[in-house]
């Protein structure tokens, strides 16, 4: 258990306010979990999880004799409680929630006592959270492969607990895998052994002790490799793409230092990335000790994409949304740190471009949804709404857009991130809603409270749509974009052949991203102007997934035939979300 003088405790720290979740079961106003003790045996021929999970739960009422944890097609098979068999039942099962878990214990017991729940139990072949890749659907082809994702509330598939932001806990864990094959997890690599019971297997241990949220808890089985790539960093993936990762994530180090002098201290120890195959879902998984990141960042400029996962470590991880409705809280304040690390890294002007495309990609989000849509609220309300279907950039841009306001507003970036440093060291290890977020933030400002009441709160933490004040960002950067882009939307059939190599040859990669992003906001173009732009920037050779994936929707918005099977293979060989649902969702497809 965390002593009240320990990591995160503040006197000064404004009391949490008590506070329901609408995405879980389970009863943590009623007790919490402080720590988890995970036992697995990884099933590659069922896909299945056998394993037992020992919850330290810290009791907050009198005469507390019951609790219930979220669940999600678990097979249990029993229960005890500090040793003792504890009766249990299953209730009705929910469309996207799972199944409560309602335990009864065999005695009475007092706030501030603790009891250890023992479940034994074997997870679904269908788990949400975990993802089986038969050898062919590797990379190697010689062995099976497991990862899981348990954002936002999948983490009860693959064990029962309290899935829920709200509540923070360390884990161990000891995993069973075929000797062949190597586990890696959130947390510290704390060695391994030959399986007792069975010598062809090896057991793996790991021990996380900063406390955390249950979806950020991890598991890769796989034929691994790794490389060092820094004093606390290593690059984890299957030996094919090893090399390459650990060439595209060597500036690590720098950021995370970078990211330590705007936020912090670097709390999780190590710092690891793994590339996971192309079927992993996002672009990374910020799980503490080891991001996750997509192999299509292989083949581009990985810098912003891993700022984002280092700049959880402190908004995610270290201080968490309290429940998914104040997800913003997370995805806001990491894109406002990445950009700084960019902004330090890069320039001012640099961050202003990258902040140009998010409110672009706000604004895509905005219209896919409806303008009316509650979803696109800052803070939505998720009663009966699975956060799967709420997930957007929404939180990402919207957020920003939102700190980026206060910024100019109360003094600029360095005031303002002397702001979020203080909230996060404020808040650290702890979970937060927005309304004490905004206590704090005008307890920080209290000489410019008059400031902050003209904010429109209402307008930008409540009403659907665009954000009601649209900010005004240095252009520099996107002019070049911007004045390509008009080129090609007015230009005749007869200018297209003023357009040569040389239009491109001085763009960095996030400026042609731009380019294609600012073609995409346009009316489609005629297929005689793409098939020149491909003439003439030979854009399909480009393997970057950014530029590539926005290139291929502007060929098949202008019907252009030849794309479409090259856009159908990038909507299938990979499965990250941001490329796939656009490429399939949002496109009028010629017929074939």
């Amino acid at each position: 258990m965390q002593p009240p003088t320990g990591p995160g405790y503040s006197p000064h720290r404004p009391a949490m306010a008590p506070v329901s979740d609408p995405s879980s079961f389970s009863s943590f106003s009623r007790c919490t979990t402080k720590h988890l003790n995970l036992t697995y045996h990884v099933d590659f021929d069922s896909h299945v999880l056998k394993g037992r999970v020992a919850l330290t739960v810290e009791v907050l009422e009198d005469k507390f004799t019951s609790l219930t944890l979220d669940t999600k097609d678990l097979k249990i098979s029993s229960v005890t409680a500090n040793g003792q068999s504890a009766k249990f039942s299953l209730g009705d099962k929910h469309r996207f929630k799972g199944s409560p878990l309602e335990i009864m214990l065999p005695f009475e017991l007092s706030r501030g006592q603790h009891v250890i729940v023992e479940v034994a139990y074997e997870t679904s072949p269908r788990a949400f959270a975990l993802q089986w890749l038969t050898p062919t659907q590797t990379a190697g082809k010689k062995h099976p492969y497991l990862f899981s994702q348990c954002q936002a509330t999948h983490c009860r598939t693959m064990v029962p607990c309290q899935d829920t932001p709200s509540v923070k806990h360390t884990y161990y864990a000891q995993v069973s895998v075929p000797k062949e094959l190597v586990v890696v997890m959130s947390a510290l690599r704390d060695g391994q052994e030959v399986d007792p019971q069975e010598c062809n297997r090896i057991i793996y241990r790991f021990r996380q002790p900063v406390p955390m949220p249950s979806y950020l808890i991890a598991i890769v089985v796989g034929a691994l490799e790794s490389r060092e790539i820094g004093p606390r960093s290593r690059v984890w993936s299957e030996k094919e793409y090893v090399d390459q990762a650990a060439f595209e994530f060597s500036e690590t180090e720098s950021m995370l230092k970078t990211a330590e002098s705007l936020a912090g201290p670097y709390v999780w120890g190590q710092y690891d990335v793994l590339v996971l195959p192309p079927s992993f879902p996002y672009g990374g998984m910020e799980n503490p000790c080891l991001t996750f990141a997509t192999p299509t960042l292989l083949v581009r400029n990985t810098n912003m994409v891993i700022a984002h996962e280092i700049s959880h470590s402190w908004t995610g991880n270290l201080v968490t949304n309290k429940t998914w409705e104040h997800f913003w809280l997370n995805e806001g304040h990491t894109v406002y740190l990445e950009r700084m690390i960019g902004r330090c890294l890069e320039s001012e002007q640099f961050r202003q471009f990258k902040a140009m495309g998010g409110w672009k990609e706000l604004q895509e989000s905005v219209n896919t949804f409806g303008k009316n849509n509650p979803l696109t609220n800052l803070v939505p309300n998720l009663d009966e709404v699975d956060t799967d279907e709420a997930f957007s950039s929404v939180p990402y841009e919207k957020g920003f857009a939102l700190l980026y306001h206060l910024e100019e507003l109360l003094g600029g970036p360095e005031v303002f991130m002397a702001f979020v440093k203080s909230y996060i060291q404020l808040f650290a290890y702890s979970s937060v809603t927005t309304e004490e977020w905004k206590n704090y933030l005008y307890t920080y400002f209290k000489d410019k409270v008059d400031v902050l009441k003209k904010v429109d709160w209402n307008g930008w933490m409540h009403t659907p749509g665009m954000p009601p004040v649209t900010p005004k960002y240095d252009t520099t950067m996107a002019d070049a974009c911007i004045s390509l882009c008009q080129r090609w939307v007015k230009a005749t059939e007869a200018d297209l052949s003023g357009f040569c190599a040389a239009d491109v040859k001085t763009l960095s990669s996030h400026q042609l991203i731009e380019f294609m992003a600012l073609l995409l906001q346009e009316e489609a173009l005629p297929l005689t102007h793409v098939k020149r732009m491909q003439e003439v920037y030979d854009l399909n050779s480009i393997k970057n997934s950014e530029i590539r994936f926005r290139w291929l929707r502007v060929c098949v918005r202008a019907h252009l035939e030849e794309a479409v099977p090259m856009a159908l293979k990038m909507a299938t060989e990979q499965g990250r979300m941001k490329f796939t649902r656009p490429l399939f969702k949002n496109q009028k497809w010629p017929a074939l």
